[in-house]
């Protein structure tokens, strides 16, 4: 006899998000393999200390080497694919019942940081993923001429990944909805002149 699927959600469900994703998910192992707190300390001075609280630095990276990860350069998009992705929420550290921040949000925070600190702090973080071997090459391949070097191939990994940062981070800018204007660009410069 054919069989049809029906679907009626529950009302309520016994889950567990640590549960549902499993121990040797990618994510998982970068979080176990690799510390993002050294972000804390990084941006501490480009916020200040009233109002409400702004998104959480290494979750706000986090969701950047998501996106880098896979070729994900717009950040409605972005927001929309790690709200739904189980083991994405997980290493952001969002449970099921929790909305991800805004798309604006992630925008508005590159700003904050400005183009030099927001490119030198993504460029570590993705660094310090080569270096564990977790991120190797581009996100697409764009050239296949053959190179002859005297360097490592691992440290070519290294600033292949590190120079492709900068092109993600331009795809970002171009595909934002919050465009940086050379007003907002020189008052960002005298915020950070102002807390250095």
């Amino acid at each position: 006899m054919q069989g049809k699927k029906e679907f009626t959600p529950q009302l309520f469900y016994d889950l567990n998000l640590d549960r549902l994703v499993p121990f040797d998910n990618y994510y998982r192992t970068i979080q176990r393999e690799l510390s993002f707190d050294f972000l804390y300390q990084a941006t501490a001075k480009y916020y200040g200390k009233e109002g409400q609280k702004s998104i959480d630095p290494v979750v706000f990276f986090k969701i950047l080497l998501v996106g880098y990860l896979n070729n994900i350069n717009s950040d409605r998009a972005l927001i929309r694919y790690c709200s739904n992705c189980l083991d994405v929420r997980l290493f952001l550290g969002y449970d099921l019942n929790e909305d991800l921040p805004w798309h604006s949000t992630i925008s508005r925070t590159r700003q904050l940081l400005g183009e030099e600190v927001f490119l030198e702090l993504f460029r570590q973080v993705l660094s310090l993923c080569v270096k564990k071997g977790m991120v190797q090459g581009r996100r697409q391949a764009v050239d296949s001429a053959f190179i002859k070097a005297n360097a490592s191939m691992d440290s070519l990994v290294e600033k292949e990944v590190l120079e492709d940062a900068s092109a993600y981070v331009n795809e970002l800018e171009e595909n934002s909805e919050y465009k940086v204007t050379s007003t907002r660009k020189k008052l960002v410069e005298q915020h950070h002149n102002a807390n250095s």
